[in-house]
């Protein structure tokens, strides 16, 4: 590969490196489409199911909506239209957040929660079939350790 001066300091990736990058993006492409084409058979996007299974985890099934955004990494305006949508549909409501007046709490509907638990079944079947069943334990837990690594040392610019 030829550089020129906007390459001085890059710290290309070594051969190893970019295989391990490139399959890192295929598993995460083929599960994510795999999921994403099962919950959207059965009526939901991947964000619907992350923000349902989230309010169902939490007390009195609610969440800010700046606590839900930075879960699933997206901005408040983002997560804000998406909820809107999701409202519309029954499936959680957005009551004013008294601790931050220009925010809302996300707070899941009867409606919504009958949707995650009639969702939950075929979601939990569709993780295994695209992710869990073709791993064996060991690959199992380098994953979980490698998330946990993650998770420890997160980037300089978070």
């Amino acid at each position: 590969m030829s550089t020129s001066k906007s390459d001085e300091g890059v710290r290309w990736l070594d051969a190893d490196e970019d295989r391990a990058w490139r399959a890192f993006r295929r598993v995460m492409t083929a599960v994510q489409t795999g999921t994403a084409r099962d919950l959207a058979a059965i009526g939901l996007s991947e964000a619907d199911y992350e923000v349902l299974s989230t309010l169902s985890e939490r007390p009195g099934r609610t969440s800010t909506l700046r606590e839900q955004a930075r879960k699933m990494g997206w901005s408040r305006s983002r997560l804000s239209r998406h909820a809107s949508r999701m409202e519309t549909r029954g499936l959680l409501r957005r009551d004013p957040d008294a601790a931050d007046g220009r925010s809302c709490l996300l707070v899941l509907t009867d409606q919504g929660m009958a949707a995650l638990e009639d969702a939950a079944p075929a979601h939990v079947e569709s993780v295994r079939r695209h992710f869990i069943d073709r791993l064996t334990a060991d690959d199992l837990a380098d994953l979980e350790r490698i998330a946990e690594r993650m998770d420890r040392h997160p980037p300089d610019d978070e």
